[in-house]
This record gives C-alpha cells, structure tokens and sequence, in this order.
C-alpha cells in the first residue's frame, strides 16, 4: 500500500485555497491564518498570539468566543434552530421586550446583518413618508451624509459617495440627497424640502475614519428634525452596544433618534444579528407580508443576541462603563510617542483613530508590521483604526502602544 503523502497545513495552504477558489475581496494581512480565538486575543495555525485590535469592526465587543454566548448558542443549537417567521418561537418576544427596554424603546424588528438592518430602516422611512406624512408615491427624499457607510447592497451604494464602494455598480436608487456630515447649517437647509421623510446618519463615522461631529451635533439634529417632521435615523451598528463607553453613541448627548441600527455587537461575534429599534408609530407602519427575512429572529439568534445583551448588561454595565477610562489611558500613551509620523490621535471610549503621515508611512503597510509584532489592526481610509475588544485590560493597550512606537521605527 502506498503511503499518503501528508501536507503541512500551514498559512500558505489555506491562501492558497483561497485565493484558487474565492473571489478575494479585502486585502488580507499576510500569513496570518487565525485558527483561534479568546477575549482580545487571537492565536494562529503555529500558536502566535496577537492583540485584536479591529474586534472585526466592534462585532465583538464581549470578546472572542465570551463562554456565556458561546454556551448559549450551542445549547440553543440543540433545541431548535430555525422556524418560519409565521410560526412562533419562544425567544423573539424576551429578545424584542429585552433590546427595547435596555435602549428606552417601544419596538425592534429583527433581522440578519447590518446592512439589512438599514435597508429596514430605508423602506421605513418612505413608508413612513407616505402613509403619515402624506408625501406623494416615490416622490420621498432621504438625506445623508458625505463620508457614510451603512452597508454594501445596492440601495445602499447608491447614496455612498465612496468610489470604491460605488464602483461599476449602477444604475443607483434615487431618492436621496448627500450633504456635509457635522455640517447643521446643510442639514437645516436640506430639511426645507417638505419631501424629506428622513435623516439617516452615523453618530460618529467610523469607516470614514473615525469622524467624531463638535459637540451638540446630535442634539441639533434631534430638533432640526423635530421642527420639520422628518425621523431622525441613527446607524449605531459599529458605534452601539458599549464601543463608545454607552450602550448608544446618541445617548452622550441625551439624544433619542426616532430609529437606530444596531448590529454586530449584538450577537458577540457570534452569530449575525442586527435589529432596527424605533417609536411603535414609526416601526407600526408595516402591514403583514410587506417585510420579512427568512432568517430574521430565528431562535438560535435570538438565544445568542438575549446572551450577548445579558453579558453588556453584568454589573451595571461594567464591560461598557470601562470603555471611556481604557481609551482615555490609551490614547494619552499614543499622544506621548514622539514621532513626526504621528499627525494626530482621536477617539471616543475603546474607538481609536492614529492618523500618520500617509506621505512617509502607508497606513495598509504599516498595519502589515504590525502584525509582525502581533498586533491586527485595520486601516479605515488614510486612518489606523484601533477598535479592540472591550475586555482589553490596560496593560495589553499598554503593550499595543509600545508597539506602535517601536514600530514606527522601522519607517
């Protein structure tokens, strides 16, 4: 009998792979193959540790593989994983009256991603638009902002100003209106179209680079949109659920939006769940068989989504309070390296833009060293986004930082 010959798994072979099947459609920090997974920290196929500092866009706010979700979900697994939205379930109601009562809501619809979350959101608002405010069919107006991101479908692209992400993919939607972000005298001037039906925004950019609007922008907003009859429609997808040391972005201004998307953090990392929140009257627009998702509120995510929110909620919200201390400590250690390449650092609570000097260091390259003395990290534009798990301790964004220092040394 011949022997087999045996194949060393190593990084190489499952690029490889990859790469000779799939469509590539990041860029991939090379020769790391994470295998597994714990809290802030990620192993590789050979045992390298790394510090996660991207949290794969803050969806995992709890920390990788958190034992309380993961015993959740597989519990759940075991029972029951999926059953018609026409048929019940015993865990979409505790989900809906759990996510409304911890966001100071009336009521949620369940959904998948976040990008559907949003599309919720898009269709809410001309629904909306037309049965209540009384805006004739197709005639309605969204207005957003500059810089956005909510997702990658087709109506969303199509109010995108980003190249990249706009690329060959037309014919767009219509129907929306782009103005500056954290610009009110734009918005108030937009909001003079009796046929807006709404305002959708992100409480800070975060694939844009961490943009972080002056003080009082959403409370500005909260009353431009009240004055003009238009919903206010905030995307905390990558912003809520802890990041920025609330459960939302808009509650550091005390503002409610008529609607928020939420996302990612939701499940842990888990299992993807999101959720558009909002006034019964806003939400209550939608008839029976208008809307759906095959998928959305089944009970394996419903039971994860109940876990991952129980988890931010342990000790009074301790996982989300220490998010504001953590990043103040490691943002002040940035701002003490000298480096000329270095132009400056910014953030809110564990969401952390490093901006360099793009003409001596490229921001993609530079996060490739980075890797090299295990940390992963993740550009957002001409930006280094650092988003790490909120169970980070101090002492590892103090390793991170060190890191940071003495590798831009070797530019």
């Amino acid at each position: 009998m011949q022997a087999v010959e045996t194949r060393r798994l190593d990084a190489d072979y499952y690029f490889g792979l990859y790469h000779d099947y799939g469509i590539p459609l990041y860029d991939m920090i090379p020769g790391v193959i994470i295998e597994r997974s714990k809290g802030p920290l990620l192993y590789d196929l050979e045992g390298r540790e790394f510090i996660d500092m991207l949290a794969c866009y803050s969806a995992v706010n709890q920390g990788h593989c958190h034992p309380y979700i993961v015993g959740a979900h597989c519990e759940q697994a075991q029972k029951n994983t999926l059953v018609s939205q026409s048929i019940g379930n015993p865990l979409a109601g505790p989900l809906l009256q759990k996510i409304t009562g911890l966001l100071g809501y009336e009521k949620a619809i369940l959904a998948n991603s976040g990008a559907e979350a949003v599309e919720t959101a898009l269709k809410t608002m001309r629904a909306w638009g037309e049965r209540v405010k009384e805006i004739p069919a197709e005639e309605s107006i969204i207005v957003v902002c500059n810089g956005n991101f909510h997702g990658r479908t087709t109506t969303i692209i199509s109010f995108s100003d980003d190249p990249t992400a706009r690329g060959s993919f037309g014919p767009f939607t219509p129907g929306f209106l782009n103005i500056p972000y954290d610009d009110i005298p734009a918005l108030r001037t937009a909001l003079r179209n009796k046929k807006v039906v709404g305002f959708i925004f992100e409480p800070i950019q975060g694939e844009a680079g961490i943009r972080i609007p002056k003080p009082g922008y959403l409370k500005a907003i909260r009353q431009l949109c009240t004055d003009n009859n238009v919903l206010m429609v905030a995307d905390e997808i990558q912003t809520g659920l802890g990041r920025t040391g609330e459960m939302l972005a808009c509650y550091h201004e005390q503002v409610f939006p008529d609607m928020i998307t939420i996302g990612k953090a939701l499940s842990g990392g888990i299992y993807p769940v999101s959720a558009v929140v909002g006034l019964a009257d806003v939400l209550g627009v939608f008839k029976p068989g208008e809307h759906g998702s095959t998928y959305g509120g089944n009970p394996l995510a419903c039971a994860t989504a109940l876990a991952a929110l129980e988890v931010l909620e342990q000790n009074n919200f301790e996982l989300c309070r220490r998010a504001i201390p953590l990043g103040k400590f490691f943002r002040a250690l940035l701002s003490e390296i000298e480096s000329d390449l270095i132009k400056e650092v910014r953030g809110i609570g564990l969401m952390t833009a490093l901006v360099l000097d793009n003409e001596k260091v490229n921001p993609w390259q530079f996060c490739i060293a980075l890797s090299k003395h295990g940390v992963l990290a993740k550009p957002a534009h001409d930006i280094i986004r650092l988003t790490p798990t909120l169970d980070i301790s101090q002492k590892q964004l103090g390793t991170v930082a060190y890191t940071i220092k003495e590798t831009l040394n070797e530019f």
